[in-house]
């Protein structure tokens, strides 16, 4: 072969490899860019939301896309911001004598129901125009802590309505809400077996439903336990592996469980067994943001938890009360 032919060999070689290296670079740059993406995401830092105004705070719930509402606990005002955006402003300034702990978003009929603490209350408003569309007396209402009197702490929502917590009694009550939207007579639901124990200044706590609403989970913070309510018969049973002190609001996605623990400035994710009868925990969520955490609502994979600033006092002393976003 001559010197001519050897150059022409050597150069279809050259572009025949050429091909496949070009293929892999192209590759290489489509992955980088999302890895990139994930390495951000990971390391995204926590981010903090002032409710403008606020006298205190417990509850929180995601609305609709990036949309939350967070409540004043003692003035029960109803604040609305945007956890993306990292914005928030007063929305409903309720009527005296309401009260704001617990809340959730019916986002097929535009309502948000709110827990009521103490007034022995629940309220039902419209997320749309912020009117009251209903008022609940639920059970006796009086100061925190007084014998007898009902605190009406947390909402979940189930199909055909939702499920109010009393940290006082051993009872769950039951609002059904109508196909169109509008709100029914309320039933009470008397609790036996482990969640029943009302020993303590608060015990039955937070409260999720599984999507079907056939099984509730409710954290007791008297019990520092979790655990499962039968919505017909009242029966509960604890879910072995879910111990947490100073367990507070709760979240359910899935088979993923996330529990607050208030005082203690963390939330831990459990990962639940099929039947909801078993619980390992896997992640244990704290930032330098969190000053005494109630309450969570979930955004994609990122949570969004109220600080109520207990650590200052009850009623709390904090001259400011924040919504922290964290990674779930």
């Amino acid at each position: 072969m001559d010197m001519i032919s050897r150059n022409r060999s050597f150069a279809r070689i050259l572009r025949r490899a050429a091909v496949p290296l070009l293929v892999l670079g192209l590759l290489v740059a489509s992955v980088m860019p999302a890895t990139a993406a994930v390495a951000a995401a990971v390391a995204r830092p926590d981010e903090v939301i002032v409710l403008p105004g606020a006298t205190s705070a417990e509850g929180i719930a995601a609305g609709a896309g990036s949309t939350f509402y967070a409540g004043d606990l003692y003035k029960g005002t109803i604040y609305r911001g945007d956890i993306r955006r990292g914005t928030a402003t007063r929305f409903i300034d309720a009527p005296e004598r309401r009260a704001a702990w617990g809340m959730k978003a019916d986002l097929r009929h535009g309502l948000l129901l709110v827990a009521g603490g103490p007034t022995g209350q629940a309220y039902v408003y419209s997320t749309r125009t912020g009117a009251t569309v209903a008022t609940y007396q639920l059970g006796a209402a009086g100061p925190l802590g007084a014998a007898g009197v009902s605190v009406i702490n947390d909402v979940a929502l189930v199909p055909g309505g939702a499920w109010f917590t009393d940290s006082s009694r051993a009872k769950l009550y039951f609002v059904p809400v109508s196909a169109e939207g509008t709100p029914g007579t309320a039933r009470t639901l008397d609790l036996t077996g482990p969640a029943a124990d009302v020993t303590g200044a608060f015990n039955v706590n937070g409260i999720q439903a599984t999507p079907d609403g056939r099984t509730l989970i409710v954290s007791h913070t008297q019990n520092a336990r979790v655990y499962t309510v039968n919505p017909v018969t009242g029966v509960s049973a604890p879910i072995e592996g879910a111990e947490v002190p100073n367990a507070d609001g709760i979240l359910l996605n899935g088979h993923r469980l996330w529990v607050v623990e208030n005082r203690n400035n963390k939330i831990v994710r459990f990962k639940l067994s099929p039947d909801l009868s078993h619980a390992v925990p896997d992640k244990t969520i704290t930032s330098k943001a969190f000053g005494v955490p109630t309450t969570v609502a979930l955004f994609g994979d990122r949570l969004a938890a109220v600080n109520a600033h207990f650590d200052t006092g009850t009623p709390p002393t904090s001259n400011t009360f924040e919504v922290v976003a964290v990674s779930a």
